[in-house]
């Protein structure tokens, strides 16, 4: 169960007289045991270091968990950062913004749903097209409940998965269960692809073998965020793997008002014709209306003007449409 060095840290931090780092030890075994498989086990350690740790060292319920920068080998597979963007931010349909919402209000009272032998949803799957709010959705997430947001970095994963796939693997699930946060893993199906792709080779299916192993086994307090615009690439096993999957689409015409709203709320708007606006903005996707609403704004402020008209916000939708910017 727990490590020789695990045993030598909490020998250590006794013998200091360090109750916090005692505790913040016992709870890495209590995570480890999770993740053994010794579920009642690691629920009584739990609450052992909660009835045992000094008021003074337990964390508050409302207080952020600090950033843990990533160190050595996690350093090549992790970015880690702090987001202040909430759901408020973002233009969701009432949908999404409520699947979204029982994940939240799941996550804020786990301790409850636990006592009752159930968990909270853990793991969430994003499916769409680009620039509709997927990796957005996973920094609000982290926002919303004041973890730390960290992103695998695909280029590391991929090359250095090449040989030696579960042990890099491994190392990022046990950052996963030692150091609660939102993990997102953007652009999953690099990991994830259908084992049965005409160019698939014995490597990459140990690692998706891997990927979906690491996922079941996975007990731990983090919220494991996956993203693809590509859902015909993930092998079906995947989706078996996550509990809620969240489509995102084209954003429909009040998520377009308000999206030109938000992004220039600092501007004077005219009296703006939305029909024509709406029609320019047709196939667009969220970050496309936001961009085009920006570069309206910039051409405003350039020509010595804050004001945006219909013609303005036309044109510069007109233009991402055909990539002219």
């Amino acid at each position: 169960m727990a490590t020789a060095e695990q045993l030598k840290a909490l020998l250590r931090s006794h013998a200091d007289g360090d109750d916090s780092q005692f505790y913040a030890v016992a709870i890495q075994v209590a995570a480890r045991a999770a993740r053994a498989g010794k579920h009642i086990l690691a629920q009584d350690l739990r609450e052992l270091v909660d009835q045992g740790r000094p008021a003074s060292t337990t964390p508050r319920r409302d207080a952020p968990t600090p950033v843990v920068r990533p160190r050595g080998e996690l350093a090549g597979l992790l970015t880690a950062e702090y987001p202040d963007v909430r759901l408020k931010d973002m233009s969701l349909s009432d949908d999404i913004r409520a699947q979204l919402d029982r994940v939240l209000q799941e996550q804020s009272h786990r301790d409850q749903l636990r006592n009752h032998g159930f968990g909270p949803i853990r793991k969430v799957l994003l499916l769409g097209p680009p620039g509709t709010g997927k990796t957005m959705t996973a920094a609000a997430l982290a926002g919303e409940l004041h973890l730390p947001l960290f992103t695998t970095r695909l280029d590391g994963l991929l090359t250095k998965f090449m040989g030696e796939s579960a042990a890099k693997l491994r190392i990022l699930f046990d950052a996963i269960g030692e150091s609660r946060g939102v993990y997102f893993f953007d652009e999953v199906d690099a990991v994830a692809g259908n084992r049965l792709a005409d160019n698939d080779v014995g490597e990459i299916r140990r690692v998706l073998n891997s990927f979906l192993q690491f996922i079941e086994q996975d007990r731990s307090d983090s919220l494991i965020v996956a993203a693809t615009n590509h859902p015909q690439l993930l092998d079906q096993a995947v989706f078996r793997r996550f509990e809620i999957r969240i489509e995102f689409g084209l954003p429909e015409p009040e998520q377009v008002r308000t999206l030109i709203r938000n992004r220039l709320a600092r501007m004077r708007l005219a009296d703006l014709e939305w029909d024509r606006i709406l029609r320019a903005s047709q196939g667009l996707s969220h970050a496309d209306v936001s961009l085009a609403s920006e570069r309206a704004a910039k051409d405003a402020i350039l020509e010595g003007s804050d004001v945006i008209g219909t013609k303005e916000l036309v044109t510069a939708l007109q233009s991402r449409r055909h990539g002219t910017e």
